[in-house]
């Protein structure tokens, strides 16, 4: 057996590191796929013995930490399938900066109208948190064990167009909504092409009644008609808001809001500048016959000023 798989966790100073499983112990827990028990069991093990544990408590601490190691596991894979655009969530959001009432934003943390298969639309100007509101409730139902997808219109043209040559278009809106959750952000900034037209179509009617859809705009979904052609529009619209609860951001933008408060960006920090001049108060060149000496000689002008500032900067 090579020795990364008998690598353990390194112990702290002063704990000698428990002693590896037996190569058999090992080949059968990679046999089950069991890779948690695998990485914990030796420790568990030395612990059992210091302490005398009974039987069961062994196996309880080793299927606790198969059974952690799981859900960790299955939280990353659900966070990097969902697609997040930034990362965001509600650690960092501030309820009292969003137009929303508390209430409302307290209603939709507990996911319920997810449970439910209804939609929510969260319209109004730019930079009022809508998509921020998105991804953080998105994050939220990733942590409790539901799936998310996340899409643009663009998104939807591109899925669409990809699966329309060999005629799969439905089955790749089937796979789709296997998420539980389907965000659709940014509608309205852009003209929508005739292939996202569809596609929100297409993933609103399939969804309808059996998955929701969460959707930001700049634009109140009565006024789609705008962006798309009427027809689609009004059957998009029709099934969308059946059964969504709809929340409209006013005020400012907050991104520029920040910038103009000089909040946007963090300062900016000059590194300590290098003396020019020695204690002697002469330039101190370097040896003649020098690379730098050579360098500076090539490129001396009349009056050696353009050759003691470039060589004051390779310095």
């Amino acid at each position: 057996m090579s020795a990364a798989a008998k690598t353990t966790a390194v112990p702290a100073l002063g704990v000698p590191a428990p002693p590896p499983l037996p190569d058999d112990l090992e080949a059968l827990l990679r046999r089950l796929r069991l890779p948690h028990i695998r990485r914990h069991a030796p420790e568990v093990v030395a612990t059992a013995k210091a302490q005398r544990w009974e039987p069961v408590e062994v196996l309880r601490a080793l299927l606790g930490e198969e059974a952690a190691g799981r859900e960790r596991s299955a939280l990353a894979t659900r966070r990097a399938t969902a697609g997040f655009p930034t990362g965001k969530t509600f650690e960092a959001w501030d309820p009292q900066a969003s137009s929303i009432p508390a209430p409302t934003q307290q209603a939709l943390r507990t996911l319920e109208w997810v449970h439910r298969r209804e939609n929510l639309v969260v319209c109004g100007p730019s930079g009022t948190g809508k998509t921020f509101l998105l991804e953080a409730l998105g994050q939220q139902a990733v942590e409790q064990g539901l799936k998310v997808a996340w899409f643009t219109l663009e998104d939807l043209g591109i899925l669409l167009r990809r699966h329309r040559a060999d005629d799969t278009v439905t089955r790749a809106i089937a796979r789709v909504l296997r998420a539980d959750l389907v965000v659709v952000d940014d509608i309205g900034l852009l003209p929508v092409a005739h292939d996202a037209a569809e596609g929100l179509y297409r993933l609103v009617d399939a969804a309808y009644e059996k998955r929701s859809i969460a959707l930001s705009s700049n634009l109140h979904p009565a006024s789609f008609d705008e962006l798309m052609p009427k027809t689609l529009a009004t059957a998009t619209v029709d099934r969308l808001l059946h059964h969504a609860h709809i929340c409209q951001t006013t005020g400012d933008s907050v991104r520029l809001t920040q910038a103009l408060a000089g909040r946007g960006v963090n300062p900016l920090t000059c590194p300590p500048l290098r003396p020019r001049v020695a204690s002697t108060g002469q330039i101190p060149w370097p040896p003649p016959g020098t690379s730098r000496d050579r360098h500076r000689a090539g490129l001396t002008t009349a009056s050696g000023q353009i050759s003691m500032a470039l060589d004051i900067c390779l310095r």
